[in-house]
């Protein structure tokens, strides 16, 4: 009596250890289940924060369309270069890459909220002038979100096709040479110009010279983005040719690489 009653109990221990192994088995799953469950949902609502608006455009979608076409991009202000009868030129960037947007129309009103770093939805033609490609016949709309763009240094870049993929955005050049850019009255060599052929005066347009790795690219101080009141003007202005210099501003492209300086050290 007594073996059969320690078999029987035995037994009945045995179902109860494998039922309690069941149940712990079968939360551990569900628990599994919840967790990848709410991972998915964390990593779906994340792409759909970061993906672009219905209809928006990434850079890399924009640099493939084709010109003359309607494009629609979400951007940032970098920089204001001018406004004139309800037209803003404007500087923009987001993390992917650069615009120029050419005549936008826009109120003085609404120039004075484009601050650097302001988010705006932009819908206008993809156009080209002399290799400079930018969005014309735009228009703009502020949206919420902020982004400051930090200068990427192109040195190593110059003279290269790769270039051109960075083109109009904020970035730097270091240990550039400055050449001469003409000549004066006296023939003596000089290191800027009034306008690309010496032809204006105080006010207008700067141009100079720097060199790197014995190849001579042509730097412009656009009159209309830094007037002669700015720093930069007024350092271009100070500069001497065999001076070794850093720079920082827009790559703009007209027949090449024409960046526009923002600053000089």
């Amino acid at each position: 009596m007594k073996k059969g009653l320690l078999i029987s109990l035995l037994a009945a221990s045995l179902v109860l250890m494998g039922g309690c192994g069941a149940k712990d088995e079968g939360t551990t799953q569900e628990s599994t289940a919840v967790e990848e469950s709410t991972a998915s949902e964390e990593s779906s609502a994340a792409s759909e924060s970061t993906a672009p608006a219905e209809g928006v455009m990434t850079h890399e979608e924009y640099v493939a369309a084709a010109l003359d076409t309607q494009v629609t991009v979400e951007t940032y202000v970098q920089a204001k270069q001018s406004w004139w009868e309800d037209q803003a030129t404007v500087y923009a960037q987001s993390e992917d890459g650069a615009y120029f947007l050419y005549n936008m129309a826009c109120s003085q009103e609404d120039y004075d909220k484009l601050t650097v770093g302001t988010k705006i939805r932009v819908t206008g033609y993809k156009s080209e002038w002399s290799g400079e490609v930018e969005i014309t016949d735009a228009t703009f709309e502020i949206l919420d979100g902020s982004y400051t763009a930090a200068p990427l240094d192109v040195t190593e870049l110059l003279g290269t096709d790769e270039l051109i993929n960075h083109q109009n955005e904020f970035v730097s050049f270091t240990g550039m040479t400055v050449e001469a850019a003409g000549q004066d009255e006296s023939g003596n060599d000089v290191a800027f110009l009034y306008n690309w052929d010496g032809s204006g005066q105080e006010g207008d347009d700067l141009y100079f010279n720097v060199s790197l790795n014995g190849n001579t690219y042509t730097f412009t101080v656009e009159s209309y983005l830094c007037d002669s009141s700015t720093d930069v003007y007024q350092a271009v202005k100070g500069l001497q040719i065999g001076d070794v210099i850093d720079l920082e501003g827009f790559l703009y492209w007209y027949e090449g690489v024409n960046p526009h300086i923002t600053a000089v050290k």
